[in-house]
């Protein structure tokens, strides 16, 4: 692992840390802040039923004593907290924040007294020195004192969402500076090309004005023409790449016939879009021939000198389908999504980005699709390329 690799593995391992240690505080004063408003809402119902147990004594032993009102403001303070009182007998007399079908319903009410009597100890206000007769104050916990227990994991859900968001956005920004750092190395690649690619135009022409053989020469002006379409091609990588609707039989056929001419002598290269009816499609005529050519560059490293490629268009109603298919060694079914990724190659030499910038090609700046269509390890392997169809107006 490289020291550039090292620190941005330490940068996220040191993201995550502080997101966990924040979530870890708050999740502990959190639940501090719980157990105290716990604790004060115990007291406070406590008091209360003290309140409402000195008021009944009071009423019940005649005293004629004037109303508390500390008592009534006791009791009245408490209306967050939902509660049912009940006689000795768990008969309702009153109830506060309880809805009605649960109180009407036997069942549904035993099973609130059950889960307020596990929330918190219910209360006896007594309100005679004979002890004869009794209230029970069932009682739960405050929409505030939920809201805290819940309160912690949406900080940590907010935490988690941060830090998804920081190396998100972190990653984004690395693959931004490495395409830049691509395209300028391609169009470098291509500005370097330009001054050798014209001296050698010169070179053509001096030769075509010597008493040789003027075959060769023809050949040799072929592939310098070649040369000056992937330099066209390399100068187009991050420009706008306008589309133009093209006869998809005549574009993949010229790479065809100059790939046939330059593959070994045991390798056949069939072709069927000469002889059927045209197709189009809206393609960058110059990149789009870059990905035909760099499939059967890959068919031709399969069959290692020896088979076939078979090049095949065909259409429906919406759809043009490209199929290369040859006679190789295969791909495992397990790599068939991850020949398209930078980098990754089965090859000796090479970069591995040949697949890679087919698919970028294909799919974000013609919006197609490009795929390994099937492959069978020792038969072979078939790439499909799908493009939208167009029709002449």
């Amino acid at each position: 692992m490289n020291l550039r690799k090292l620190l941005s593995f330490r940068n996220r391992v040191v993201l995550i840390a502080v997101g966990a240690l924040l979530g870890g505080i708050s999740l502990l004063y959190t639940n501090n802040m719980a157990r105290r408003l716990k604790e004060k809402e115990q007291h406070d119902v406590a008091l209360w039923a003290h309140a409402m147990e000195r008021l009944n004594r009071n009423v019940l032993s005649g005293s004629g004593m004037a109303p508390d009102p500390l008592v009534d403001d006791l009791i009245s303070s408490n209306n967050n907290i939902p509660f049912i009182i009940t006689n000795e007998n768990l008969e309702v007399i009153s109830s506060h924040l309880i809805p009605d079908e649960v109180i009407d319903h036997p069942d549904r009410l035993r099973q609130q007294i059950d889960k307020f009597t596990e929330e918190n100890t219910p209360l006896q206000v007594r309100f005679s020195w004979t002890n004869q007769h009794y209230h029970i104050i069932f009682y739960g916990q405050s929409s505030l004192l939920k809201s805290l227990y819940y309160f912690p994991y949406i900080q940590l859900t907010v935490v988690v969402a941060f830090i998804l968001l920081a190396f998100i956005a972190f990653r984004s920004s690395k693959l931004d500076e490495q395409n830049r750092v691509w395209i300028g190395l391609a169009k470098e690649t291509a500005h370097q090309l330009g001054t050798p690619t014209s001296s050698l135009l010169g070179w053509i022409e001096y030769l075509r004005m010597q008493p040789i053989d003027q075959t060769a020469v023809e050949e040799m002006n072929k592939d310098l023409t070649h040369l000056m379409k992937i330099v066209d091609r390399f100068s187009k990588i991050g420009s706008e790449t306008p589309l133009t609707t093209a006869n998809i039989n005549e574009v993949v056929g010229e790479s065809v016939m100059y790939f046939r001419k330059r593959i070994p002598r045991n390798v056949t290269l069939d072709y069927n879009g000469l002889a059927i009816a045209p197709v189009q499609a809206a393609i960058n005529t110059a990149l789009f021939e870059w990905v035909v050519e760099n499939l059967m560059k890959n068919s031709l490293d399969a069959l290692q000198g020896h088979g076939a490629i078979h090049v095949h268009i065909s259409s429906n109603e919406k759809q043009v389908i490209i199929d290369v298919r040859d006679t190789g060694k295969g791909i495992a079914k397990s790599n068939w999504n991850r020949i398209f990724e930078p980098g990754f190659t089965t090859k000796t030499r090479g970069w591995g980005l040949g697949l890679s910038l087919s698919r970028r090609i294909i799919e974000e700046y013609h919006g197609g699709k490009i795929f390994v269509a099937e492959s069978e390890i020792g038969k072979g392997t078939t790439f499909r390329i799908l493009l939208k169809r167009a029709f002449e107006g």
